[in-house]
């Protein structure tokens, strides 16, 4: 396969690329093009996102060690290089709002608050996780973060994400106190039929929330310019008159002042917008995949994009941070990540007898219930078992 290359210039391009950098009510940005903050950024602000940046780098890591050495099974997918699109998106949401995700999300459960020995106790599919060791690293729930998925199927997030804008459009008229869903997905997502169908019945039904691309130019190994007719992917919500944006998803604060403004409009007017992020994934698809499909060039140029060690020089050279400071936050991450792991590994697995709990809300009579080695249920024999396969 040819290597990859990069799509449009991420930032202001499009319908934005002849404007002036501001937001949609006309107020100047907060940062320049080059997304160097201004005196009216709270530096306590700026240090917690380098701070959640730093946590989600260092746990992601780790994770991908902790696989290698099999504490971690099945699939596991890293946010390595996404780490300032995870943390503007959700700087932009209010404890209220709620959050669907994809399969790449354990920065955004971090970032949305989740402790990391919970996330980690999951990913060893431990009882003490997310989601009691039930979903691994691709179903990551917390009903108190209104966390919803951890989402395996490529785009099962969109359709219950829009239903729960549904949900508060019916019960809540728009408004700036309101509450909006966040709904994340990949490029490589906005080809299925769940997309298009959910944004125009966001745009018929008026719903309140706002969907987010995370373009990080590969649908697994494919370029996005060879699978999509249209790759300006924020483009592809004018079909149903639902605004969009690209966003530099390098750019914490670019990225943070997109989504406040889409989620406010998405509440206040209950107008969905579609936000699209452009980042780029340091490793492959998965921890699995070593991403051949990528040459050596564009690798290391994308390594001297890496939005973490940027926005380091960029706190220190602006008087936030110093190296000390920046330092110390590196090694608080590190030592946060070595507890959970400390933590998830003393953690007990789901013990046998609550295999089948969770499988239905309610209880369903006659649901089956037996383990392997297991006596058949009264009144079922081998020989009938054959009999109904021979009927």
């Amino acid at each position: 396969m040819a290597p990859t290359t990069p799509g449009p210039e991420p930032g202001r391009t499009g319908e934005q690329a002849d404007k002036p950098p501001q937001d949609r009510a006309g107020e100047p940005a907060a940062e320049d093009r080059a997304g160097r903050p201004d005196a009216a950024e709270d530096p306590k602000a700026l240090t917690g996102y380098y701070r959640r940046m730093a946590l989600i780098r260092s746990f992601e890591l780790r994770a991908a060690e902790m696989y290698t050495r099999a504490k971690i099974g099945g699939y596991c997918h890293l946010n390595l290089g996404e780490e300032a699109t995870v943390v503007g998106l959700m700087a932009a949401l209010r404890p209220t709002d709620y959050l669907f995700t994809t399969y790449r999300e354990h920065g955004y459960a971090l970032a949305r608050g989740a402790e990391p020995g919970a996330v980690m106790a999951e990913l060893f599919g431990r009882a003490t996780g997310m989601s009691g060791g039930f979903g691994g690293s691709m179903h990551l729930f917390d009903w108190n973060l209104r966390l919803l998925g951890g989402y395996g199927i490529v785009g099962g997030q969109i359709p219950p994400a829009t239903g729960a804008a549904l949900a508060i459009a019916h019960r809540s008229a728009p408004g700036p106190d309101g509450e909006a869903v966040m709904c994340l997905m990949g490029d490589g997502t906005t080809n299925i039929g769940a997309f298009h169908e959910s944004l125009n019945l966001a745009a018929v039904w008026r719903l309140p929330i706002v969907y987010v691309i995370v373009n990080n130019l590969l649908g697994m190994g494919t370029p996005v310019e060879a699978a999509s007719g249209e790759p300006e992917l924020f483009r592809r919500g004018c079909a149903y008159r639902i605004p969009g944006e690209r966003v530099d998803g390098n750019d914490v604060l670019a990225v943070r002042r997109a989504a406040t403004a889409a989620m406010d409009r998405a509440r206040s007017e209950h107008q969905p917008v579609l936000l699209e992020a452009v980042s780029y994934r340091l490793r492959g698809h998965s921890v699995v995949d070593p991403a051949r499909y990528r040459s050596v060039e564009e690798t290391r140029r994308l390594r001297e994009l890496d939005p973490l060690p940027a926005f380091r020089a960029r706190l220190i050279d602006d008087g936030v941070l110093d190296e000390e400071s920046a330092a110390r936050i590196d090694d608080e991450a590190e030592r946060e990540v070595a507890a959970a792991i400390e933590f998830a590994d003393n953690s007990p697995p789901p013990a046998v007898e609550t295999l089948f709990d969770h499988v239905y809300a309610t209880p369903v009579a006659n649901a089956p219930r037996e383990l392997p080695g297991d006596p058949l249920p009264v009144g079922r024999t081998d020989e009938a078992d054959e009999a109904d396969e021979e009927g």
